[in-house]
């Protein structure tokens, strides 16, 4: 069941599109930013963006940063929005259902399908994004945000690092998707639940009254990856950040559970 789905979320044009978008939204940043000279230089600006400039290996964790507070969200929002909704939606649910294959089987395959759509939109993005910043900028040593020198492996290592974490950051945004489209037939309905959820959770991060519930919001620690790059690494809310996607995508995963095993699928 999980190579089926699998297959079917491979042959979809709709993956690959929505991950060529993710994909050449930086590197059209890039370019421009290239071309116009507009990139702060390094210690102005914001942390990590600021040395972009300074080699190509960084570049795959700057193109992230630029994707994940909007563009990512929005495409797991809908892929995973549309994993049981849309079966529903096409009449493909109960058809998938009268095969000798569990509920529980079938929702993990749904799962699988997120996880690795999100894994594989960051590995595009990054590994297109790297070929990108090595022929713009070039492969040189870089400062750290502590401002010691990084090595280009050192670079690597902590970029390759960056990656695996944001793809992570993602999973508790998927599990939210997922309950969502075990609740209502309507893969959009699903979709834009979700988009509520991260918007509100986006709302509250910023809000001084709420710091109270903001460490445990689901978007709190996104951003956290640029603590690979300081030195040494700060790993505290980078490990907080880990352990919280897998808080929520254990409590939105038992949900959904809960919700398609008891769901009517018949009518």
């Amino acid at each position: 069941m999980i190579r089926v789905e699998l297959s079917k979320l491979l042959r979809r044009p709709r993956t690959w599109v929505t991950i060529a978008l993710l994909a050449g939204l930086p590197v059209v940043v890039g370019i421009f930013v290239k071309a116009s000279g507009l990139a702060p230089r390094p210690g102005e600006g914001p942390a990590l963006l600021s040395e972009v400039l300074e080699s190509g290996l960084l570049f795959p964790a700057a193109a992230l940063a630029i994707i994940l507070p909007l563009f990512l969200p929005i495409a797991v929002s809908v892929i995973g929005g549309d994993t049981v909704a849309g079966e529903a939606s096409n009449g493909t649910l109960r058809y998938l259902l009268t095969r000798p294959v569990g509920r529980s089987r079938l929702l993990t395959a749904k799962l699988v399908t997120i996880v690795t759509f999100i894994f594989l939109a960051v590995i595009v993005v990054a590994l297109v994004a790297l070929a990108a910043g090595v022929v713009l900028f070039g492969i040189r040593p870089l400062s750290s945000i502590s401002a010691t020198e990084l090595t280009p492996w050192e670079t690597f290592v902590r970029t390759v690092l960056a990656i695996g974490y944001i793809g992570w950051s993602m999973l508790g945004l998927g599990g939210i998707a997922l309950f969502a489209s075990t609740r209502t037939d309507s893969p959009l309905a699903a979709s834009l639940a979700t988009l509520a959820a991260f918007v509100g959770s986006q709302v509250l991060d910023l809000i001084s009254a709420t710091q109270v519930i903001q460490p445990y919001l689901p978007t709190h620690y996104w951003l956290k990856f640029v603590d690979f790059y300081r030195d040494p690494i700060l790993w505290r809310d980078v490990a907080r950040g880990a352990g919280l996607q897998l808080v929520y995508m254990a409590v939105f995963l038992g949900g959904a559970w809960a919700n398609f095993t008891t769901k009517d699928v018949t009518s």
